[in-house]
This record gives structure tokens, C-alpha cells and sequence, in this order.
């Protein structure tokens, strides 16, 4: 089969894609390099110490409890240098990384960024990687950082109905698993799900996914590795869990407003949209964004372009809505 012609990039983007490809990719992940791209990714995501330097928050490592039968879960709660007088918003970071890379440290400069901002307490969560632990373990560890939240609201200082689960990428698809988990299990109430160019479906079936294939910012190749590693033997079936990959979701029914982002011109353009269709067929909540010319992540990686100025403005007036006292 032709792979369909891709989207073109927005001319503003590519240096900010060149520099993200040179930086993140430079050993192709596949099966075999997945542990050499763990040790690659360490080097280049700088500590808590760094991030927080000069900036107006305090950060604490805690332990807490894993899911039943399961190892705890290490976590970095990051909140404004002065206290807030009342209970803050509080938001659960999952990184991204495709489940099979990547640090809690990942997410912490969002965290950062929105104490500062939004007077946040944040809260990122270390989740097990695949393959060493297939689905839904990454899921079920970020869901357990989610009851802690609420359980410990009042020493944390956070008001348990405005808790988000945001993420980039994996953390997307993570933040959207979670909300699921909460609805099925009568969990936490979540106030939102930020749901950035979010990584869905194991199937990896669509036009977009065939459309960045060999090329950009975690393209077709990389995602069958992720999806491999994440699902095993399961991936293509039923026996998938919604959980793990949150397209396999039979019901979208009743879940956290939603705010999906993503480019137009990456591998995750069509299962975000599909994703969005079908809360919106349920009577739900959610608002979507497919930002012309957009690579996966752009806004991360080229800030001063335009496209990712307005990516950056429509996020913020959705947090400023969520997190608001009576949102």
C-alpha cells in the first residue's frame, strides 16, 4: 500500500522540528534500543533541581502507595512558593515518552509553569515502563497517584474537585485512561482531562498514521515499538484493555471535559480527532484543537511560531475555565 501523502509542515515549525528530532531521536527506538534510548532520554531531561531553579515553587519527593499488590509509586509534588490562603487546583503530570521512556522529571517543567501561573499544586508520577510491565500497569500506577491526591487533598492544600490529569503524548493517552479508571471505579471526581496529542490506539491503523511514516516526530515506526512493548502478544485484539489503549473504550460516556490537542501533520492527528467525535456522540464534553502544519509536540519545541502561540493561548483559556473556584 502507497502511504497517502502527508500534511505539510508550517515553514515556522521545521527548525523547532529538526532541532526536537536531533535531540530526542538520535537512536531510531525500536525493540532492540529501547534501554539505550532510556539512558539517552536521562541525559537530556535535566533534574528537578535545574527546572526549579529561580523559579517561584517549592518541590518534595514523596513514596506513596502503589496499586494493590504492586510496588509504591515514587512522585514530585511541586506548589507555589507562598501558600495559598484557600485550597489550590491541583493537577496529576504523566509524562510522555511512549510508556517505554522516560522520567517523572519529564513533566515537572509543566508543573513548574502552572504553579506559577495558575497557583497549582502538581503532583508527577513515576509509572512503570513497558515492556518490563505491559499494560495497564502504567495506567493503574497513575490512577493510584490520583486516589492519594484526593485522599490527601487537605495536606496538600488542593481542593479535591478541581484535580486535572494532564499529559503530552503517552501522558495524554495516560491522562485519558485515567479519567476512564475514575468513572468506572466511582473514583475521584476529575475536574478535567488535558489530553496533549495524546497517544490512543494500538492499532496504529489510521491515514495520519501512514502518513508520517520514517519521518518527524515520533512517527509510525516508533509508535509500533511503543505499541508492541505496551500490549505484547494482546495488541490488534479485543483482549486490549481501554485501560492500556483508550480508543479500545466502548463507552465515552460520562467522563472529565476533555481538551485534545494536536497537530495536523503527525501520527496522532486522526485518533485524537476519532477520540473527540466520540465523547462529543455521548452528549460530552470536549474541546479539540487541530493546529495546521503542527508536528507532534510543536509548541514544546518551537514557541515563538505562531501556530504555536495560538496552541499555547486556546490551552491556557481552557485551564483558566477548569480551574477556576466555580468551574
Amino acid at each position: 500500500m502507497t502511504a497517502p501523502a502527508p500534511v505539510p509542515y508550517d515553514p515556522e515549525l521545521v527548525a523547532g522540528l529538526d532541532a526536537f528530532v536531533d535531540l530526542v531521536e538520535i537512536i531510531p527506538l525500536r525493540a532492540d534500543t529501547i534501554h539505550a534510548n532510556r539512558e539517552h532520554f536521562a541525559t537530556i531531561i535535566p533534574p528537578i533541581e535545574v527546572q526549579a531553579e529561580g523559579r517561584a515553587v517549592a518541590w518534595e519527593h514523596r513514596t506513596i502507595p502503589g496499586p494493590a499488590g504492586s510496588p509504591d509509586v515514587e512522585v514530585t509534588i511541586v506548589r507555589p512558593a507562598r501558600a495559598a490562603s484557600a485550597p489550590a487546583p491541583a493537577v496529576l503530570s504523566i509524562h510522555g515518552g511512549g510508556m517505554v521512556l522516560g522520567t517523572r522529571f519529564f513533566g515537572t517543567g509543566e508543573l513548574i509553569d502552572l504553579a506559577e501561573r495558575h497557583g497549582t499544586v502538581g503532583v508527577a508520577v513515576e509509572y512503570r515502563l513497558a515492556p518490563e510491565h505491559p499494560g495497564p500497569a502504567q495506567a493503574e500506577d497513575c490512577y493510584a497517584a490520583l486516589e492519594w491526591m484526593a485522599a490527601h487533598a487537605e495536606e496538600l492544600g488542593i481542593d479535591p474537585d478541581r484535580i486535572i490529569a494532564s499529559g503530552m503524548s503517552a501522558g495524554g493517552g495516560l491522562s485519558a485512561a485515567v479519567a476512564l479508571l475514575s468513572r468506572d471505579r466511582g473514583g475521584p471526581r476529575l475536574a478535567g482531562q488535558l489530553l496533549g496529542c495524546p497517544m490512543l490506539d494500538d492499532r496504529n491503523e489510521t491515514v495520519s498514521s501512514r502518513q508520517y511514516d520514517g519521518f518527524g516526530a515520533w512517527d509510525r515506526n516508533n509508535n509500533d515499538t511503543a505499541w508492541d512493548a505496551i500490549a505484547g502478544a494482546d495488541r490488534f485484539s479485543d483482549d486490549v484493555s481501554p485501560y492500556t489503549a483508550p480508543a479500545r473504550a466502548r463507552d465515552l460516556s460520562g467522563l472529565a471535559p476533555a481538551f485534545i490537542e494536536v497537530g495536523a501533520a503527525e501520527t496522532f492527528r486522526d485518533e485524537a480527532v476519532d477520540y473527540a467525535l466520540r465523547i462529543w456522540a455521548t452528549g460530552g464534553q470536549a474541546e479539540l484543537h487541530v493546529w495546521a502544519g503542527g508536528y507532534h509536540g510543536f509548541h514544546g519545541f518551537s514557541p515563538e511560531a505562531e501556530v504555536s502561540r495560538a496552541a499555547n493561548a486556546a490551552r491556557e483559556s481552557w485551564l483558566r475555565r477548569v480551574l477556576r473556584p466555580d468551574g
